[in-house]
C-alpha cells in the first residue's frame, strides 16, 4: 500500500475503520498472527528467523485531527468541533466532507465585510465557525449529518517541488506506511507492528497496545512539527524537512532510553542514513504511553518533520519518509 492511498483514508480518532480495514488487509499476507483488539488498534505479529529470545515492538498511530458535529443552526449551518489540536485559523474557507456519505462542504465564518473592528483583532474560534452543505433548514442539515458524525479535510495527495508531498493526515501515516514496509522485510528477531487509536487525543490506543506484547523495546514512527518557516529564529528550528529523520532525545511525554538512542544515532551514522537530533523538547507521542504501563518499555521516538502539521495541507519530503524506513530497518536487524 502507498502513502497517497493511507493519506486519502479518512480516519479521525474513534472512528479509524476505513484506515484499519486497509491495514488489516495490507498486513495479513505478511504476518502470522494480526487481530484488532478493543480499542480498535490493529497488532500484526510477524515470527522473526532467530530462536524468538528477541522480540522487537514498532508504533505508529493511524488516527488523524478532524472534527465532530455536535448541532445544527435553524438556517442548515452545521456547528461543530475539533477532534485534537487544530488552530481554528487553518479551517477558514477549507473544504471537507461530512459523515458516512461523505457529503461535501465548506468551513465558513461571518465575512470580513460584516465584522466588526473588534472581530478583526481576535481569532475566531471553532464557536464562530460553522460547515455549509447547502442545506436550508437544521432538520434537513441533521438528516444528512447527524450529531456525532465526523468531517474530515477534503485534501488531496499531490507530489510537488524538489521531492516534497502535500496530504492531511501525514500525521501519522507515514508512519503507519512505514511499518507495512518493515513487515515485508525479514529479520531474527519476532516483530510486532501496533498500528494504533486515538493518539491525537490522549495516546490512548497506545495506552492498551502497551500490554499486548512482551517486547521490551518499543520504536515509536511519527510525524513531528517542522520549524523552517519565515522568519523563524533558527533556535527554533527543531527540524527541517530534508535533513533526515529526526530522533528525540526527550519530549513533554518520555525521555528516550539512553542505550536505544546512542544505538540510532550510532546506526545512522555507520549507515550513512540522513538524521538529525530533535533541538526540542515539545509535544508528545505515543512513547509516553509504552513507557508508563506494565514494566515499563525502553522506547526511542523517529519522526519525519512535518510542515504545517495538525492542518489540511500538511508537507513533508519523501527523502525523510524513506530514512525513517531505513533507520527503522538496521535497528531491527542488529536488534
Amino acid at each position: 500500500m502507498d502513502l497517497k492511498t493511507l493519506c486519502e483514508l479518512n480516519g479521525a480518532s474513534g472512528h479509524e475503520k476505513a484506515v484499519r480495514k486497509a491495514i488489516v488487509e495490507a498486513a495479513r499476507p505478511l504476518c502470522d498472527d494480526v487481530h484488532i483488539d478493543r480499542m480498535g488498534n490493529v497488532i500484526a505479529f510477524k515470527k522473526g528467523k532467530g530462536d524468538g529470545s528477541k522480540h522487537l515492538q514498532f508504533s505508529a498511530h493511524m488516527d488523524e485531527i478532524g472534527f465532530i458535529i455536535i448541532d445544527a443552526t435553524e438556517d442548515g449551518l452545521l456547528q461543530f468541533r475539533p477532534i485534537g489540536g487544530i488552530d481554528p485559523r487553518v479551517a477558514v474557507s477549507k473544504y471537507v466532507v461530512v459523515g458516512e456519505k461523505e457529503i461535501k462542504g465548506v468551513i465558513g465564518a461571518l465575512a470580513i465585510h460584516l465584522q466588526t473592528a473588534e472581530d478583526r483583532k481576535r481569532v475566531l474560534g471553532f464557536d464562530n465557525l460553522y460547515i455549509d452543505i447547502g442545506a436550508k433548514t437544521r432538520d434537513e442539515a441533521l438528516a444528512d449529518c447527524p450529531r456525532g458524525c465526523y468531517a474530515y479535510f477534503d485534501s488531496a495527495y499531490q507530489e510537488f517541488g524538489d521531492g516534497f508531498v502535500v496530504a492531511k493526515a501525514l500525521d501519522d501515516r507515514v508512519g503507519c506506511y512505514t511499518m507495512l514496509r518493515l513487515l515485508q522485510d525479514e529479520f531474527d528477531a519476532d516483530i510486532t507492528c501496533a498500528f494504533v487509536t486515538q493518539e491525537e487525543v490522549g495516546l490512548r490506543g497506545a495506552t492498551g497496545a502497551a500490554f499486548a506484547t512482551d517486547a521490551d523495546t518499543v520504536i515509536v514512527l511519527e510525524g513531528t512539527t517542522a520549524g523552517d518557516m519565515g522568519d523563524v529564529p533558527k533556535a527554533q528550528r527543531v527540524c527541517e524537512p530534508g535533513l533526515g529523520i529526526v530522533v528525540s532525545f526527550m519530549d513533554r511525554a518520555t525521555i528516550a532510553n539512553r542505550e536505544v538512542y546512542r544505538q540510532m544515532m550510532e546506526l545512522a551514522e555507520k549507515k550513512g542514513i540522513p538524521h538529525q537530533i530533535k533541538r526540542g523538547a515539545t509535544g508528545g507521542n505515543d512513547a509516553g504511553a509504552y513507557q508508563r504501563r506494565k514494566e515499563g518499555k525502553r522506547t526511542c521516538v523517529l519522526s519525519v518533520p512535518c510542515r504545517y502539521i495538525h492542518g489540511p495541507s500538511s508537507v513533508v519530503k519523501l527523502s525523510d519518509v524513506e530514512a525513517q524506513y531505513q533507520l527503522a530497518k538496521a535497528f531491527a536487524e542488529q536488534y
